[in-house]
């Protein structure tokens, strides 16, 4: 039956594209920001565990997939089969534990034969096929991740830490020396070393966030989330109150902030 409706799916996308003007106008290039957007929506619906929403942008995500192969196959690049095949292909090549001999010892064996199969694949480095579009801790949790794979880690949460805290303390006397040495014709430079520090800090953030089995990206979306909630209680409230939210104090925001934390 999935075969059946997938195929009639197929057909929908393809008369689509050859009878709907906007459709007949889409180019690869033209859509690749709308199907980003779709995959978030689906992070977003796993996020709230709204599985009727999951459904839905999980199909928009499908359609995404099947219509950039349409676009593909019509400038003789690949088709759609070619897709499956693919990924059939590589599923089974990947996994030699479940379609071979191998043997592994649990997820973390699995993951390191994966990074090395890769590698025979024809890959020259084990941190490429990490697409620098990525959200920029994300990128660099999965970079960590790859490094780790191969050996090259901290052997030491403590020494993370360390290092965490060694990074804040050169972004902090990178930014002092910023401030007392403002008027200098090379403040560009400064401003730029600056910014070099701080995304040290980052980094060091996600390895420490990585040490303890978080992944960074997924935490700030929640903080992001609850900031967005906290604030919305605070502009509702000042509202309420008659008055606009810049004619409040901080004062008066910063009443009402403490109380969302115990909403949110």
């Amino acid at each position: 039956m999935t075969g059946n409706k997938f195929q009639e799916f197929t057909e929908v996308v393809n008369r689509l594209r050859k009878e709907c003007p906007w459709d007949r106008e889409q180019t690869n290039d033209s859509i690749k920001a709308a199907t980003i957007e779709e995959a978030y929506e689906v992070v977003e619906a796993i996020d709230h565990k709204n599985y009727e929403e999951l459904k839905k942008e999980l199909g928009d995500l499908l359609l995404h997939v099947v219509f950039h192969s349409t676009i593909a196959e019509e400038g003789n690049n690949f088709k759609l089969d070619d897709v499956i095949d693919s990924i059939h292909e590589k599923l089974i090549r990947r996994h030699p534990h479940v379609f071979g001999n191998t043997e592994v010892s649990g997820a973390d064996h699995v993951k390191k034969n994966w990074e090395a199969i890769k590698i025979k694949e024809g890959r020259k480095s084990v941190v490429d096929g990490v697409p620098a579009n990525l959200p920029a801790l994300q990128r660099a949790h999965r970079l960590q991740e790859k490094a780790s794979k191969v050996g090259f880690d901290w052997e030491k949460k403590e020494d993370v830490w360390k290092k965490v805290i060694e990074e804040i303390e050169e972004m902090h006397e990178s930014e002092n020396f910023k401030s007392q040495n403002s008027n200098l014709k090379n403040e560009v430079d400064i401003q730029k070393q600056l910014e070099n520090e701080i995304g040290d800090v980052f980094f060091a953030l996600v390895n420490y966030s990585r040490f303890l089995g978080i992944n960074p990206e997924n935490a700030l979306r929640m903080t992001n989330e609850k900031f967005v909630k906290r604030f919305k209680y605070v502009e509702e409230k000042i509202s309420e109150s008659g008055k606009k939210l810049t004619e409040s104090t901080l004062k008066e925001m910063d009443k009402y902030w403490e109380e969302s934390k115990e909403l949110y």
